[in-house]
């Protein structure tokens, strides 16, 4: 075969890949735009935003990003997960240790809510006094509601803040995949440059001859 039609095999391949790649790359970076605004719009409609500096708790300012981000809207993946992780969780778990049962979640202090229904009716059974009961009844049902909203909203918020995650490996991924296709285009180009520059009658990846004809002495 001819080095020159070698290098334009080679180069039109190349050339070819690049293009697909860079199709590739600019889907994959429609998709992280549409991930990154959507979570911008949707967040933004909730008109969230974060404490101002002035106003934080001792708590809240030994969050890094809670003072970061303070006195600007929640409008962001990132934003999101800081104030799920670092607000929400900290007055979720304030609330329980304010009401007397820290460390309690939505989930663990069903099992005592459960447990004072069951006193609250044995003792009404039996004629017994039930304002304690009653009393420490309502603060845990309280509790718990508090608890729904906020590990609700919680969850939801760090469920954008993972579907903008998507959106930065979108970016990361068509990054590569621009560096890819330009790095085989200009070795297509270079290869082409060097079928031009080659002789046409130069042959590689020749056949050995099937025989050797003796020279004439």
């Amino acid at each position: 075969m001819k080095r020159r039609t070698l290098d334009y095999i080679f180069s039109v391949g190349g050339i070819m890949l690049a293009a697909l790649l860079l199709v590739l790359g600019l889907v994959l970076k429609s998709n992280a735009d549409f991930a990154h605004d959507y979570v911008k719009d949707q967040l933004s409609e909730q008109k969230i935003a974060f404490t101002a500096a002035d106003f934080l708790s001792d708590e809240e300012k030994a969050s890094d990003c809670l003072v970061e981000y303070a006195g600007t809207p929640l409008d962001s993946g990132v934003k999101a997960e800081c104030y799920a992780n670092d607000y929400i969780n900290l007055h979720l778990h304030e609330s329980a240790a304010g009401a007397g049962y820290e460390g309690e979640t939505y989930a663990s202090i069903g099992a005592v809510q459960r447990q004072l229904r069951t006193d609250l009716q044995t003792a009404t059974d039996a004629g017994d006094p039930t304002e304690e009961i009653q009393a420490s009844l309502d603060a845990v049902n309280s509790l718990r509601e508090t608890q729904f909203k906020g590990e609700t909203l919680r969850g939801l918020l760090l469920t954008s803040y993972g579907f903008s995650v998507f959106g930065d490996k979108g970016d990361q991924a068509a990054l590569v995949c621009f560096l890819v296709a330009l790095v085989l285009l200009l070795a297509s180009l270079a290869g082409v440059f060097h079928a031009v520059r080659t002789p046409k009658d130069k042959v590689v990846l020749a056949l050995p001859h099937e025989e050797k004809v003796p020279e004439t002495v």
